[in-house]
């Protein structure tokens, strides 16, 4: 079975062009269900079950503490079990489609589904706090000015962010009146155009100019074409985006966790306070389907009732 999760990886990735990190969580999910498999004595893929599979929901659900030499696992939340669930039902459908099995058992096996959790966004002056903090004498203050202003001004995914080229914003800088978009590759190597606002723009043109030729100058075989670069002069990583924001968050003390996407879901809240229509904010932020973007409308109803709440004499 390990080599026919690595042949179901390689179609992914070559066939369907999943990106790396979807890769990379159905890897870690299958090596999950492969080492499951293996402690209920089941070797070949002829062998498994629909009982195997949802044993190792539940499994995941549930977590165990150390036996002997098995190690502890801790238990997984609804969406992880999830996703885990989703990734081997592909997997055995795949099996089936190459011919190595002639049923597919976990079609029968649905993922557990939970509560649905609202997007955590911050308030637009918390936003204000967090895009005062870089300092924009230093290279890395502008550079990280540019990813705060990117990130809440498009509202794109920091995946889209950290893949964008120089040549990708060039022609922001001649558009003084903002009415040319930036062009974004998101899921599934599908493009859009996002408007980008002043504020990024000038933001833009800052780190062209006075940040990203200094650290450029210290890539040893050259920067490339990345617009946003490391201290080392190499492209920035999703990691290195996310400890910018983090330290970033600590000092504009910040008192709740702040990650990449905390300000996507803040700018398509944002938005939608600010009078926008479901479906423009679901074009700008690349969803497929608008029932996707429609949960950010149950935060912006939760936050009029809060604001009735406290404002309204007669509300209680």
């Amino acid at each position: 079975m390990a080599r026919l999760v690595r042949g179901y990886l390689d179609h992914l990735t070559v066939e369907r062009g999943v990106s790396e990190h979807t890769i990379s969580g159905y890897r870690r999910d299958l090596d999950r269900y492969l080492q499951h498999l293996a402690e209920a004595g089941v070797e070949e893929i002829d062998q498994v079950t629909a009982g195997h599979i949802a044993d190792f929901a539940a499994a995941l659900r549930e977590g165990r503490p150390a036996r002997g030499a098995l190690p502890a696992r801790v238990p997984l939340a609804v969406s992880s079990t999830a996703r885990a669930v989703v990734a081997v039902r592909s997997f055995h459908r795949f099996a089936v489609e190459e011919g190595e099995v002639a049923e597919d058992v976990a079609a029968a096996v649905q993922p557990p589904s939970g509560s649905r959790r609202l997007p955590k966004a911050i308030s637009q002056a918390e936003v204000q706090r967090l895009l005062d903090v870089p300092d924009r004498s230093t290279p890395i203050g502008l550079r990280d000015a540019l990813l705060f202003e990117l990130l809440y001004g498009t509202g794109a995914r920091i995946s889209e962010i950290i893949d964008l080229d120089v040549d990708d914003v060039t022609r922001l800088l001649d558009d003084p009146e903002g009415e040319l978009g930036l062009r974004v590759v998101g899921k599934g190597d599908k493009e859009r155009i996002v408007p980008v606002g002043s504020y990024a723009r000038r933001a833009c043109a800052d780190w062209l100019v006075r940040g990203r030729p200094v650290l450029a100058e210290k890539a040893r075989s050259g920067a490339g074409p990345a617009l946003l670069l490391n201290a080392r002069g190499q492209r920035m990583s999703r990691q290195g985006a996310w400890n910018s924001l983090q330290s970033a968050a600590e000092a504009a003390e910040l008192e709740v966790h702040v990650s990449p996407h905390t300000l996507r879901h803040s700018f398509a809240t944002h938005m939608l306070d600010g009078g926008a229509d479901v479906r423009v904010v679901q074009e700008i932020l690349g969803h497929a389907s608008v029932t996707t973007t429609q949960i950010y409308t149950l935060v912006t109803v939760d936050h009029l009732r809060e604001v009735y709440l406290t404002s309204h004499p007669r509300a209680r």
